[in-house]
């Protein structure tokens, strides 16, 4: 006996489409990829960060600034919920419209409207790809560019701590997430102290979207940048609140307290590390609640004719023993980025999980990379459920008996960047293991996809 539970995604049926349609299509998405990128071009990706010139960062902030993005992509699903719903095939669309404004050296005010579409889903889409021009940001930022002294945060913002991994903004999603929040810090040379109060905010895709009041964290989140030469050691306090109208499923409500802390840094040879562990205590309605996990990640650059960035890491996070029994044993991810955390093909979060993971990127041009990417992945306790990127049940196993290897899965994507302008195209297979050919259809999942944008 096997039981099953839907992913918290839309899903899109196509049936019967016509030739003309699909050339159509193909041209339309030809030009939105091309004709931007003649006149412009570089943007970093969803997951680096880029650097300024020492001599950029000198030059003070300009008062007054407006922001644009436009973004498409095609992308494709064969294998969904491995087997057990249709193939997907969407064509998807994302435009921000923004402005900054300093009337002073100290404080910053900051809006961005964001509009979302999925147009040939052939029902109304859902709210993970859809939604109508409303407000994406809007935000206060008090002493945010000096180094030392009283900061704060006031509004809508793209919330992210760390490497995304419990709090952050999963930007390769069509509707990337925001929270309402409020946060103050301080900063010393070798401490930067900060608290800080957030709720997710709730896509409408027709009405004003708001926050989820009833589902929240907050708590202290901490810097310690000089703790370590060249890297940076993180400590944090945080306490996830769900109530049955913020979400919670069951009687009572949802309180869990994480305690954790993360560091990078460099390593003898050209190596560098970065190590992340977080535990839980709490209750998840009546249950008592103890839960943990742990990341790792070693990487360094070779140069064999071409840079080449070599890194591995290994991921866990706890799962119940007994989900039926008076303790919860599975993780909370809180609000995590997890975009190609678990393979490109986001099928995966970080609850229930023993995960190995190698991404080697090549630097073909200073422009345009070419990654490559190896995720096997494993349940911590065979009885509880597995767990999608949202932190929803996928599928479970009745007997707990059906295995732990879930699945492999092998990934190639290249992206090519100049100036504002980004394109690229990505490639996933997963092979099921032996976990999911026992409690599901057992079909590989297959993703694909190619991309623009252009920000300025």
């Amino acid at each position: 006996m096997v039981q099953m539970m839907m992913p918290g995604v839309g899903r899109c049926c196509y049936h019967g489409k016509l030739q003309v349609y699909q050339i159509i299509r193909v041209v339309v998405l030809f030009g939105w990829i091309v004709f931007p990128g003649f006149a412009q071009g570089n943007q970093a990706s969803d997951t680096q960060v880029s650097e300024k010139p020492a001599s950029e960062k000198a030059k003070p902030p300009e008062r007054f600034k407006f922001t644009f993005e436009l973004r498409s992509r095609l992308e494709g699903r064969t294998g969904v919920t491995f087997g057990r719903d249709p193939d997907q095939e969407n064509p998807l669309f994302r435009t921000r419209v923004g402005f900054e404004w300093r009337p002073t050296d100290w404080i910053k005010v900051s809006a961005t409207g964001q509009d979302a579409r999925a147009p040939f889903y052939g029902t109304p889409a859902p709210a993970t790809v859809r939604d109508t021009m409303d407000l994406h940001e809007g935000y206060i930022e008090l002493f945010g560019s000096r180094k030392l002294g009283f900061g704060a945060e006031f509004g809508r913002y793209q919330l992210s701590y760390g490497e995304g991994r419990l709090i952050g903004v999963p930007q390769w999603g069509n509707i990337a997430r925001t929270y309402d929040m409020g946060r103050v810090f301080y900063r010393w040379p070798q401490l930067r102290l900060e608290f800080v109060f957030t709720s997710i905010v709730k896509i409408r895709p027709d009405d004003f979207n708001k926050p989820v009041l009833g589902d929240r964290v907050w708590g202290t989140y901490n810097a310690f940048p000089k703790a370590i030469r060249g890297g940076v050691v993180e400590a944090y306090v945080l306490r996830h609140d769900q109530n049955v109208p913020g979400g919670f499923a069951g009687p009572g409500s949802l309180g869990i307290n994480t305690f954790g802390g993360r560091a990078a840094g460099p390593l003898p040879a050209g190596f560098r590390y970065s190590v992340e562990s977080a535990g839980q205590t709490g209750h998840v309605g009546t249950k008592t609640h103890r839960a943990g996990a742990w990341f790792s990640n070693i990487s360094r650059t070779v140069q064999l004719g071409l840079p080449l960035d070599l890194a591995v890491e290994y991921k866990y996070a706890s799962g119940s023993d007994d989900p039926r029994g008076p303790r919860s044993g599975t993780f909370d991810q809180l609000y995590p980025a997890s975009h190609d955390k678990f393979g490109h093909a986001d099928l995966f979060g970080w609850r229930n999980i023993h995960n190995i993971r190698s991404l080697d990127t090549l630097h073909l041009t200073k422009s345009l990379l070419l990654n490559f990417m190896y995720n096997s992945i494993w349940l911590d306790s065979p009885a509880d459920s597995l767990y999608n990127g949202q932190g929803r049940a996928i599928v479970r196993s009745a007997t707990g008996k059906d295995g732990r290897h879930v699945s492999e899965e092998v990934d190639v994507f290249g992206v090519f960047r100049h100036g504002p302008f980004q394109m690229g195209m990505g490639f996933a297979q997963l092979f099921p293991g032996e976990y999911l050919k026992r409690v599901t259809p057992g079909v590989g999942t297959r993703y694909y996809y190619m991309f623009q944008s252009w920000t300025h």
